[in-house]
């Protein structure tokens, strides 16, 4: 199956808002409205649908099928896992067979100034009634990095370091999915976001590292991209060890750097008795009876 093109698909949207009276304005959302993204295959249509009548489209969903034919489509306000938000909003996520993708989402227009949350990245498609009015031209700079100040600085340190030593607990106990639950979930959202301020100060905090920091082989030297990816690890508990040292020696040095680009202080002390602790923990002999 041939897939369609970017304009078929956004004069399909376009087309189905129109001739639905139902339906009142039509906003693109995310990277197809972002100037600074390359475009790709999989890039997705994020679609908010301003509409009337709202429980006459959620009522019957049949009336997606006027998009074409899916693999598959997720609606998260109908589901218990993970429990729906019940906002107001409903998010239609719909995978189609040409490889296309649209994220639509239907807002009631008597709640639309409480559920249309401010996004930079906003194109105004369709205002049959100029509910919207006019917007600026799209850009990322709701999503540039945000520069932190000292408090912020030091919780994330105080986070990366204590649970460190709740994965050394789970690598000695030989918990695998706890320990990488906090090396993976944990640790890493912490390690990335130093990274993401790493970049930020050198990009001034003009830039974007994207979500979950994908665009950070950007922006970062290619040593300390080369370190990042060795802090993924097989379920090898001696691999999950290597990967953590990895992982607090590059967050000891670009924590460093942060803090005395921005002028805070970085808790040595802290990082010299935990990383001492983890080395400790790791030599423990499985039966041991007490820490020391």
């Amino acid at each position: 199956m041939k897939s369609r093109t970017e304009t078929e698909m956004m004069n399909m949207i376009q087309s189905a808002a129109r001739e639905d009276e139902r339906v009142r304005a039509v906003i693109l959302n995310g990277s197809r409205a972002n100037p600074n993204v390359k475009k790709d295959i999989f890039q997705d249509y994020d679609i908010v649908y301003i509409v009337r009548e709202m429980e006459s489209f959620t009522c019957d969903h049949s009336w997606v099928n006027v998009f074409g034919e899916r693999v598959m489509m997720q609606m998260p306000e109908e589901k218990v896992l993970p429990p729906a938000d019940g906002n107001g909003r409903f998010p239609y996520l719909m995978q189609f067979m040409d490889g296309n993708r649209i994220d639509l989402t239907l807002i009631p227009v008597e709640k639309i100034e409480e559920l249309l949350e401010p996004d930079s990245l906003s194109v105004l498609l369709l205002d049959k009634d100029g509910l919207i009015g006019s917007l600026p031209p799209a850009s990322d700079r709701d999503y540039h990095i945000k520069k932190p100040d000292a408090k912020e600085f030091a919780d994330l340190c105080n986070e990366f370091w204590w649970i460190t030593m709740n994965i050394s607990k789970g690598l000695w106990r030989r918990e695998l999915t706890y320990a990488m639950f906090m090396h993976e979930q944990i640790n890493r959202s912490v390690l990335i976001a130093m990274l993401e301020w790493m970049a930020g100060i050198a990009a001034d905090f003009t830039k974007s590292a994207g979500k979950t920091g994908k665009y950070l082989p950007d922006f970062l030297p290619a040593e300390a991209w080369e370190q990042f990816e060795s802090t993924y690890s097989d379920a090898d508990f001696n691999h999950i060890w290597e990967a953590l040292f990895t992982m607090c020696s590059l967050f000891r040095k670009t924590a460093v750097e942060v803090a005395e680009k921005l002028g805070f202080e970085y808790p040595f002390e802290d990082d010299k008795r935990v990383t001492g602790f983890l080395k400790h923990v790791r030599s423990l002999p499985a039966d041991a009876q007490s820490i020391y």
